[in-house]
Order: structure tokens, then sequence, then C-alpha cells
């Protein structure tokens, strides 16, 4: 990400550029950041068992300092746990799977899959959730399934359930990113239009020039704040993460409180038609130029802090009510 567009609290830290996944790192530990504030002592130290029991938890312990006061590592913890679902990406026991060559379409009953950590598929139809609309009247195709909202529901229900602690931790670490993935606008839209009736992939088609990342969807993953080497020293991350925290928004009481799915999934689908895909983005794959410092990328980078707070503060509600 150019350093031109970064927000204020990014730019002291002269971040290198990068095109992530995602919020992208950054944006799913500032999520992660702002939740654990606000979560309840007891809701603390039940994360904080249920994170012991990821595989990489040790990669994660090890990587904190000596002297640490245990409740900023628990907080690290928590923090890193929510860029696990990426991290697997990387990692090659994991694999793809369903008719896409790029695992990004179900298909078949491993899809939906909920067994704990035994299950070693991707699953990166969980990111996001197709919903589509057309500015030129084409065809809407049907949301595929399972997507992000199916599975924050299934995860979430499994948290209020009486599950075993294996389950629940995998079921947490997926939620600690999902919730924040979904916050995101261009997780929860698919343009169609007549020259692309298979739709724009969430903006990954759209192609950008200039200072912005090369496509709507990096540009979007990447206004927290980018990190070259995907945030594997994740100390140095959550401390991003932590001063970022420092100039979010404050969300409304109301807007807090709003624990729907779809509710979230409405707003962010809402959020890419009124503000992503405005002017100077055009309704064909591009290329774009998005000035730094315009009226688009102003907006862009307060949207962007808005939904990473309110996002934050929902995850926050989800565990402090629903975890047992």
């Amino acid at each position: 990400m150019n350093v031109k567009r970064l927000i204020v609290g990014i730019v002291v830290w002269g971040v290198t550029a990068s095109s992530l996944l995602a919020w992208g790192p950054i944006g799913h530990m500032t999520v992660a950041y702002a939740a654990y504030q606000q979560l309840t002592p007891a809701v603390k130290t039940r994360v904080a068992a249920l994170l012991k029991l990821n595989p990489d938890y040790p990669n994660w312990d090890k990587q904190i300092p000596a002297g640490t006061s245990p409740e900023d590592h628990d907080r690290i913890i928590f923090v890193a746990a929510s860029i696990w679902a990426d991290d697997i990406k990387g990692e090659s026991q994991y694999s793809d799977d369903g008719p896409d060559p790029g695992g990004n379409i179900p298909g078949g009953p491993n899809s939906a899959l909920n067994v704990g950590y035994s299950d070693l598929l991707r699953h990166k139809y969980w990111h996001f959730i197709d919903v589509p609309f057309s500015p030129d009247g084409a065809k809407l195709p049907d949301i595929p399934a399972p997507n992000a909202q199916t599975q924050i529901d299934a995860f979430r229900a499994v948290l209020a359930s009486d599950q075993p602690d294996e389950l629940k931790s995998y079921d947490l670490v997926w939620l600690l990113h999902m919730i924040g993935d979904i916050h995101q606008p261009l997780h929860a839209t698919a343009r169609i239009t007549q020259g692309d009736l298979a739709g724009d992939a969430g903006g990954n088609k759209v192609k950008l020039l200039g200072d912005a990342d090369s496509n709507l969807h990096s540009y979007w993953d990447n206004l927290p704040g980018s990190e070259y080497q995907f945030c594997a020293k994740k100390v140095h991350c959550v401390d991003r993460a932590a001063v970022l925290n420092t100039i979010l928004p404050v969300p409304d009481t109301s807007a807090a409180g709003e624990v729907k799915t779809a509710v979230w999934v409405h707003e962010s689908f809402d959020a890419a038609q009124t503000v992503v895909y405005q002017a100077p983005i055009g309704k064909r794959e591009g290329p774009y130029t998005i000035v730094p410092w315009s009226a688009y990328e102003t907006s862009a980078q307060q949207l962007a802090l808005a939904r990473l707070a309110v996002a934050g503060a929902r995850l926050a509600q989800v565990l402090n009510h629903e975890l047992k």
C-alpha cells in the first residue's frame, strides 16, 4: 500500500506495500484487539484456555517476549489467533477443495464440515458471501453455500452449546477471523454484469492503476494497513493493531449491540454499493485510478475504520453472551 494513502496511525510505521487477503492481518488484528478490550474477565479466561488447543499455539507463544505480563500474553495470543484462518492458506498440510482450482467455491459434503482441527481443508469460501447485484440488469445467480454467513451462525451455535472444547477452539479461531471478514464490504458482495455473469469476485477482477493496489478488493483489504511478511512476527503486528485502535471511532450502542449475522452482511452489501463501487470505479473491470487523498479515498478510509470498530464490538458481544 503506497504510503500516501495510509491512514494517520499507520504512516508512522513506514508500512511496506503488499497485497493480502481478507482485511489483511493488520485489519483482522485490529478487530480482535478492539474486541479483547471489551471481553469480561471470565470470557478472557475461557478463550485463553480454548486457544491453547490450537495447533499453532506453541508458535504464537514462543514469539512473546520474556517478562510479558499474563494479561498482555493472553491478549497477544487472542489477537494473533485472529489470522489463523489465513495463515493456514500457506501451510502445506492444508489443502483447497471444491470445483474451483483456487478453492473459492464450495462443493460436496466436506464444504460445511465442522469436526475441529482434524479438518485439513482451507475452506476459503468461508471467508465471504457472494451476495449479487447488477448495475446493468444481468441475471443474478444463487448465493453459493456454505459461506461466511452460514458458518458464522453454525460456529456461534457450537460456542453456545455443550460441544467439546476442541471443537469450540476450532470454531472460535474461525469466528475471530470471519466476523472481521464479513464487515469488509467486498466480502459480502459480487457485482454481476452482462459481460461477466460469473461476477467480479468481490472486486478482485476490478483492476486499478496508480498508487492504489492492483485490484479493488486488495485496495479495500489494505486500508487498515498492509504487512509484507503477512505478520510472521505476530507481536510486531499486534503492536500495530494496538496503535490503530487509538483512532477507531466508537460505534453507537445500537450498532455495537446488533448481533444478527444477516444484518452484518446486509450492511456490508449496502456499503459496497454506496461507497465501494462509486466513482472513479465504473461498471466494467477497469483499470481505474483512485487518487490519494481524493474524496473516494477519504470515504473509503472512514468506512473502513467504522467497520473495523463495529466488528470488534460485535465480536465481543458474541463471545461475552454466547460462549459457554
